[in-house]
């Protein structure tokens, strides 16, 4: 029986524990260099317990950026920007993984304080662009990339990989959700090109592909890749499951050793009901169907709820996104609820009840 706190190794890496922290976007990145905010923000999960710390979606070039406060990896000195961070949390145990990204459409934006209003040109903001030139609900009509422009993308991603684990990160993952640049690759919805990355199913998903092949060559045979898709858009004629589980089994077969499964993103009010554990059953359904090692992850907060998940073989890790900015030592948490005797930072074993 799996345990939460049982070790997982994929390739060389073995994380110590099966509790992830979720990539969530903080928008406190300036310039696109993270900085005191960040060391602060991540290094308290490593400090709580965390098998591995995920980065948020990190932009490969800087128009791939969410918002003007999102950050980047597009050279080495935003590369060394995260090194004091990845420094710390090697100190206790934990790994760092970096989620490498491009927003496509849903980019250029300003910070929350500012509603997420659409950044001009004037505000530091930059022409967006996507598969096709059609635009999502709220933004305006993005710039429909050129082949040329598609396969230079391929290699701004394997060279921001690169960069990261120059840089000290143990995990890569591809960030193809949400309704991002790669989704929108891959969906139907968001993709009408007729050359070789749209159309069919092959073609769409060309470009994720492409990406986690160049990614693969570059990086050391030790550091496991991952990537978060959307398992559905929510749609009768969008992306959806079934889909998912072949493009998974592709996956596998070109390096990629675990998919990390969430929902939704590129369809503006899908009709999606959302409870706790929501979209645990398509991390199952990946995980049996197509092979591959899942993660799963959304509206997961209890442990025993995550708990159950992994003694049941839904899936072969848990991230934890909002429940762990409510609590950062999390994982300590969930050690003392179900009986478990962990290590705790000597500095706060005096919060420590089970001994």
């Amino acid at each position: 029986m799996i345990n939460l706190f049982d070790p997982l190794t994929l390739r060389s890496v073995t994380f110590k524990n099966r509790i992830w922290l979720s990539p969530m976007c903080q928008y406190s990145a300036v310039d696109g260099f993270v900085g005191q905010w960040h060391e602060v923000h991540l290094g308290s999960f490593a400090t709580g317990g965390f098998g591995m710390v995920m980065v948020e979606a990190t932009a490969v070039v800087p128009e791939g950026r969410i918002s003007v406060g999102c950050p980047s990896i597009e050279d080495e000195d935003h590369a060394l920007a995260f090194k004091p961070i990845i420094d710390f949390a090697h100190t206790h145990g934990v790994k760092m993984g970096i989620q490498l990204a491009h927003a496509g459409r849903k980019a250029s934006t300003l910070l929350p304080s500012d509603n997420h209003a659409i950044a001009t040109l004037d505000r530091g903001g930059w022409k967006a662009v996507a598969p096709s030139a059609i635009a999502y609900h709220g933004y305006p009509e993005p710039h429909e990339l050129t082949t040329l422009e598609i396969k230079l993308l391929v290699r701004d991603f394997a060279a921001a990989a690169l960069r990261a684990v120059e840089v000290g990160f143990d995990v890569i993952e591809i960030h193809a959700a949400h309704g991002y640049l790669l989704h929108q690759f891959y969906s139907p919805l968001a993709n009408t090109r007729t050359d070789e990355y749209g159309g069919d199913f092959e073609g769409r998903t060309r470009l994720l592909v492409e990406v986690a092949q160049a990614i693969r060559e570059v990086i050391p045979e030790g550091v496991p890749l991952l990537v978060r898709i959307s398992a559905t858009d929510w749609v009768d004629d969008g992306w959806n499951l079934i889909d998912s589980i072949e493009l998974s089994k592709i996956l596998k077969v070109i390096g990629v050793d675990l998919i990390d499964v969430s929902t939704g993103g590129n369809v503006h009010n899908a009709p999606i009901t959302a409870s706790p554990g929501f979209q645990v059953p398509f991390a199952t359904a990946i995980r049996i169907e197509a092979g591959i090692a899942t993660s799963a992850v959304g509206m997961i907060t209890e442990p025993e709820q995550a708990q159950h998940i992994l003694e049941t073989g839904e899936a072969d890790a848990i991230f934890i996104a909002r429940a762990a900015l409510r609590n950062p030592r999390w994982p300590l948490m969930a050690s003392e609820k179900l009986g478990v005797k962990i290590d705790w930072p000597f500095q706060l074993d005096r919060g420590r009840t089970l001994r």
